[in-house]
């Protein structure tokens, strides 16, 4: 079942969360047996979506969830914005329950209407490699990918795809 980039961020949770219950278990046989193909195949899938949806018609992760600030992405940022690392926590960032630099709103504060973004060469970290599904050892981010089953469409493409090929693990 694929679901396309425009999908509400409602309807993209409520369908995640509806098959969270198969996600899981089968998460957990991978988590647990370590495939040496799951790479591959994931960063096989991982292109394959991608070829069909476009980031900036989507958007939903900027808009709905803040990514971990490092000390290295807060002093770039702080250094395009030209402003001291001091000034840009107490306008933009708050620590959460994880001790971790989070912005303060969503959407994303650098988020432009037409879905670009305002840093997008000085982006944090965790923006450039999201959504993660192009990493090696991905079966240590599992718990990850399931949340951001109900945030990206891709994400919650190649995670179906990968449950259809499960024969291959």
């Amino acid at each position: 079942m694929r679901v396309p980039e425009n999908i509400s961020l409602k309807e993209l949770r409520d369908k995640a969360l509806k098959l969270a219950p198969e996600t899981k278990p089968f998460f957990a046989k991978l988590k647990k047996k370590k495939p040496k193909k799951l790479d591959d195949i994931v960063h096989e899938l991982h292109h394959e979506v991608f070829e069909d949806i476009n980031c900036l018609d989507c958007a939903k992760c900027c808009k709905s969830i803040s990514p971990t600030l490092y000390d290295k992405d807060v002093e770039r940022l702080a250094k395009h914005l030209k402003i001291k690392p001091s000034k840009f926590i107490e306008e933009y960032l708050y620590i959460d329950d994880e001790n971790d630099y989070v912005f303060k709103q969503t959407p994303c504060p650098f988020l432009l209407g037409d879905n670009y973004c305002m840093v997008y060469e000085n982006r944090p970290k965790a923006c450039r490699e999201y959504p993660h599904t192009d990493r090696k050892r991905f079966y240590q981010i599992l718990n990850l990918t399931l949340k951001n089953t109900e945030v990206c469409p891709a994400v919650f493409n190649i995670v179906e795809e990968l449950k259809n090929r499960k024969s291959e693990f």
